[in-house]
Parts: C-alpha cells; sequence; structure tokens
C-alpha cells in the first residue's frame, strides 16, 4: 500500500511528494515542545516576515490585510519576546497594515530598519539616525540606500512608462527597491514584461533583479539582504554576539532563504519557512500557511507564560 493522502487545510490534497519533503522539513507545531526543550536558558527573537505569512498573498498587494486575530497573536507574543517585522515592502506600508508599537519594523528587504540602538558592527554610523518614534522613544533608523533614491525615482518612472501598455502589471514603490508585480500579467506578455524591465534595468547597472512569487525585485546590488537585516537587529537588542539567543525566523519567500542561511551557520535557531508546497529551502522546519503561522505564535506566548512561572 502507498502512504495514505492527507486532506490540507485549504482543501487540497498533499501529494506524497509533500509527505516526503515534510520529513526534511517537519511541521514546527508537531515539532514545538521538542524545539523549545534546546529554548531554555536562550534567549529567544522572534523575526518575521509580512506577505504570506502574517497575511495571505492576496491578488491586490494594497489589500493584504493581517486579521485582528494574528494582529493579537503578534501583540501578545512581542510582549514575550523581541519582535522585528522584516518585509520587501515600504516600512511605513508595513506599519500601516501591522498598527502595532511594540514591534520593529525593518522595509525594503532589511535597507530601511527602525531599531533601539546603534550597531558598530553591522551598520556604518553615516547610515544611522537617531529619531524619536510615535511614543516618543529615541530610536535608530538605518538607511544605507540613501543615495540611490533618485536612481529609484528615475527607473520608477521608466518602468510606468514602457510597461503601461501591458494589462494586469502593477509597480510597488517600496522606497529603496521596487516591486513588479505581474500576477494578473496574461502568460502571453510575461516574456514581454520581462524583456522590458531587464531593458530599463541595463541602464542602471547598480541595481539588481530577482523573481519572487509572481513579482520581480529591484533593489540597490549592495551586500544587504534580510540576513544582513537579522544580524543587524540581533547587534541593536544587545545580543549580536551572545551565544545563548535563539533566533526564530518565519517567511515564505525566496528572500527570506537569506535570512535562514544566516541562522542555519550560526548554529542555533529556527529557520521556518511557510509553504504548502515543495521548495528548496534552507528552512530546517515549516509551516503551512498564515493560519499555522498563528497557532504558532500562540503557543510561543503560553510557552513563555508557563516557563516564567516553572522559574
Amino acid at each position: 500500500m502507498g502512504l495514505p493522502q492527507l486532506s490540507a487545510t485549504n482543501g487540497d490534497t498533499v501529494s506524497v511528494s509533500y509527505n516526503s519533503w515534510l520529513m526534511k522539513h517537519p511541521s514546527a507545531l508537531d515539532k514545538f515542545d521538542k524545539m523549545l526543550s534546546l529554548a531554555r536558558g536562550k534567549k529567544i527573537v522572534l523575526f518575521l516576515d509580512y506577505d504570506g505569512t502574517l497575511s495571505k498573498i492576496v491578488d491586490n498587494p494594497e489589500e493584504a490585510f493581517m486579521t485582528d486575530k494574528m494582529r493579537m497573536a503578534v501583540h501578545d507574543v512581542a510582549d514575550c519576546f523581541p519582535t522585528a517585522i522584516i518585509s520587501g515592502r515600504n516600512r511605513q506600508k508595513v506599519y500601516d497594515f501591522v498598527t502595532l508599537d511594540n514591534v520593529y519594523y525593518a522595509g525594503s528587504h532589511g535597507l530601511d530598519i527602525v531599531a533601539p540602538l546603534e550597531s558598530s558592527k553591522y551598520g556604518d554610523s553615516k547610515h544611522q539616525t537617531k529619531v524619536v518614534d510615535k511614543k516618543g522613544n529615541e530610536v535608530v533608523l538605518f538607511q544605507p540606500a540613501k543615495k540611490y533614491l533618485p536612481a529609484i525615482q528615475q527607473i520608477l518612472c521608466t518602468l510606468k512608462d514602457k510597461t503601461s501598455s501591458i494589462k494586469g502589471v502593477m509597480i510597488e514603490n517600496n522606497k529603496f527597491c521596487i516591486s513588479v508585480h505581474f500576477r494578473h500579467v496574461r502568460d502571453e506578455d510575461f516574456c514581454t514584461l520581462e524583456r522590458l524591465v531587464k531593458s530599463v534595468l541595463a541602464d542602471y547597472q547598480e541595481f539588481r533583479l530577482s523573481n519572487g512569487r509572481k513579482v520581480f525585485e529591484i533593489r540597490p546590488d549592495m551586500e544587504w539582504d534580510k540576513g544582513h537585516a537579522l544580524e543587524y537587529l540581533l547587534d541593536t537588542f544587545g545580543l549580536g554576539s551572545s551565544s545563548d539567543v535563539l533566533p526564530v525566523y518565519i517567511g515564505d519567500d525566496r528572500t527570506d532563504e537569506d535570512a535562514f542561511k544566516v541562522i542555519r551557520s550560526r548554529g542555533q535557531g529556527f529557520p521556518i519557512v511557510v509553504s504548502s508546497i515543495t521548495k528548496d529551502t534552507a528552512a530546517l522546519y515549516s509551516l503551512r500557511n498564515p493560519d499555522e503561522v498563528n497557532k504558532f505564535l500562540l503557543r510561543l506566548v503560553r510557552w513563555s507564560k508557563n516557563y516564567c512561572l516553572g522559574n
């Protein structure tokens, strides 16, 4: 007899190949107790992607709203552990979606970060500015790609002009990077769109093009990604060189792989990919969808409270 097929939370059938994939990337819910047994005596720091992790992937990126249930879970977990959201989106846009002030935000794939303190190890002082947040607290704004802003505006204008005849294209200004969404582009127009995007970037050698989930990502060609953002934030939390810190990163996109690899290189921590299909990933654990992310966060909150009571 073959392996039985299981019904997924979205009603689809989980294939045998997905079951095999789960052997390599087991559910973080199923392995929760084992994972957290390694956390005793360590400082947990939580990092979260936004789209596809805290919110469902939707047809219109402007409508990627998180549920009130998820917002409450993020709020509660951030009261227990230092928590940051690292997104490819404009940082202000992510804040507008989340509207929580006990969370730190990193936008533009980590090129725009609000942190509690400066980092001398991972960030040049000329890119770090002390500002006052909405609660009146002094924080640090880290923006290492400011010099690229004029070129980004030029690329935006050129892209909008050259792609205006292609139906379904959505171009998103994420401040220090640009997202060209093609979820609604007809298959027969995709190659034309790809050619046009590459032709625009041919005049801007300081930028690089990468693919995400139904999106082209354009950002400065500099050595900085979500993995660097994770290291920067750990350092600003005062935990950069700590041997007893346990970073947890939950994300669903290709850009999150850089953060997964950083955690793997540290030798401790939990990289968790959000996926209901098989995919190549450096993550050690998995969750199927934002609903399971919500359950995982709530279990972290309960674990934290029980752990404190037990000590």
